[in-house]
């Protein structure tokens, strides 16, 4: 897993590395400053969001390459972008747009709902509609099921191909070190 090289950025993108390339990537929009990709199409669910006080990130841009696509590795992508945005930023609710064909497939694998009936998208030239989750669920589903793989058939979600929790506590404590490193090399 490779990370932007500033942490410190409201977007950044993760990419999955495989024998030197890129087998994935997934970029993390942070809701500071500026708006969202899904605020042009669902800013109304949007604010009404943030009127509740929630801190909203966005998981946008997704790319496997076909040829090694797997649930490891979307899971890895998730997790991971999970980990920076919830864990490390303190972020509450997961926003993602996407095409209506693909709605069950995020309500089953990662636990979103839709907040936001199909509408078009101008930046893709597509239909979208407006997903949620709550990072704490992911974080408890995590904490059940990650690390545990034999597990998939039955729960049939990403949730077992994801890190288990002491693998988890290492990517954050790996984090953790990179960022201090960069600040203390930028004073």
């Amino acid at each position: 897993m490779a990370l932007a090289t500033d942490q410190s950025i409201d977007r950044f993108t993760l990419a999955a590395i495989q024998d030197e390339r890129p087998i994935g990537t997934i970029t993390v929009a942070l809701d500071v400053g500026r708006p969202l990709g899904a605020d042009d199409a669902f800013g109304d669910e949007l604010d009404a969001l943030r009127r509740d006080g929630r801190r909203l990130c966005e998981f946008t841009k997704l790319a496997i390459d076909p040829t090694t696509a797997s649930k490891r590795v979307l899971a890895a992508l998730f997790h991971v972008a999970y980990i920076v945005a919830h864990r490390l930023r303190a972020y509450d609710t997961l926003i993602i747009e996407v095409n209506p064909r693909h709605v069950r497939y995020y309500e089953r694998m990662l636990g979103c709902r839709v907040i936001g009936g199909e509408r078009p998208n101008l930046s893709v030239n597509a239909p979208a509609v407006l997903l949620a989750a709550d990072f704490a669920d992911i974080r408890d589903q995590i904490g059940e099921f990650g690390g545990q793989p034999e597990r998939a058939a039955a729960e049939r979600t990403l949730f077992p191909f994801a890190f288990s929790l002491p693998e988890e506590a290492g990517i954050i404590a790996r984090l953790r070190s990179l960022q201090q490193q960069r600040e203390t090399a930028q004073q």
